[in-house]
């Protein structure tokens, strides 16, 4: 039982701690793409652990560097001497039937996420194929309106749409690097982390940690455009679409917007001196999230591996009389 113990341990740092630690970190901002893999990796983390736990009940620790034939040995008297109590048979049954309760209540989100999405932006293009224009130029969708707005579509086919009075209130350089951002956004396919952190969310809502998550991975991938349009364009030039992009929008649910709830934050950000995390600390968060994915997995597996200094069986005594 040390397995689904210091798993359920694990658990519960990952739930509280984990959020509360990447919140209060500079470096987040300082680099978003990092900050977004250490998101995932933290959620990622966290579903397996809680599986682990249930699978850690159902099947107890059996030593696994044995021969063949001592490994299924060792394997049927473990798990007959687990199931041959009512104790025993009751903890193994909620152990699975957890794990596998969560296993399906978070593909079931995630499956229902992901057509959802992929439905909404079918029937979004098909709007925009009534009311949009093709602007060469621009390689984008124009839309009348009054409200100045930019986005995009992603999906088969994607899209960026921009409205005329975006057209109206942008520059050209200011353009180009909202282009720039919403391209971004389609090449780093940030629909699919937003759709993965909302599945998530909604799959179980009362854990902090996944809404956490997706409020971050929202900002982290707008931060994340941003810096892109950066390398083609200085930062004032961003900062300054954003503003006039933020003052009001028109996005639907289905696409990403250079002009977002976060577009305050991000200015700032912009305005204030680059900080880039440098590859020493880059290098020390990629192992660290490495470390953040693997850690169940180790924590589960470790007492079989303990158990390796034991005899998977113990000794029969007739035959050693013999």
């Amino acid at each position: 039982m040390i397995a689904p113990v210091v798993l359920i341990i694990f658990a519960l740092v990952l739930a509280f701690v984990g959020p509360r630690a990447l919140r209060g970190s500079s470096w987040l901002e300082r680099s978003p793409r990092v900050g977004i893999a250490a998101w995932q990796a933290l959620s990622v983390s966290l579903l397996a652990t809680v599986v682990l736990v249930g699978v850690s009940l159902a099947v107890p620790a059996i030593s696994w560097a044995t021969n063949l034939a001592e490994f299924f040995r060792a394997c049927a008297m473990i798990l007959r001497a687990q199931y041959s109590t009512p104790g025993g048979a009751i903890v193994s049954a909620t152990g699975a039937a957890a794990a596998l309760t969560v296993l399906t209540r978070a593909g079931y989100c995630i499956t229902r996420e992901f057509l959802g999405a992929s439905r909404s932006s079918k029937r979004q293009s098909h709007a925009l194929a009534l009311v949009a224009e093709h602007h060469d130029g621009y390689n984008a969708l124009i839309v009348e309106h009054t409200a100045a707005a930019a986005y995009c579509l992603p999906g088969r086919g994607p899209k960026i749409v921009l409205t005329t009075a975006a057209i109206e209130a942008l520059d050209h350089q200011q353009l180009a690097a909202v282009l720039a951002h919403e391209r971004a956004h389609l090449s780093g396919h940030h629909h699919l982390i937003l759709a993965a952190a909302n599945a998530l969310q909604r799959a179980f809502p009362g854990v902090a940690a996944f809404r956490h998550a997706r409020q971050a991975l929202g900002s982290l991938v707008e931060m994340t455009a941003d810096d892109t349009a950066v390398r083609e364009n200085d930062r004032l030039t961003v900062a300054t679409a954003l503003v006039r992009l933020g003052e009001r929008g028109i996005i639907p649910a289905a696409a990403l917007g250079a002009g977002d709830v976060s577009a305050l934050t991000r200015v700032r950000r912009l305005l204030s001196p680059e900080r880039p995390l440098g590859i020493h600390r880059t290098v020390i968060a990629t192992f660290a999230t490495g470390a953040l994915l693997a850690l169940p997995l180790f924590l589960a597996i470790a007492p079989a591996s303990a158990a390796n200094t034991m005899p998977p069986c113990p000794a029969d005594n007739t035959l050693s009389t013999m």
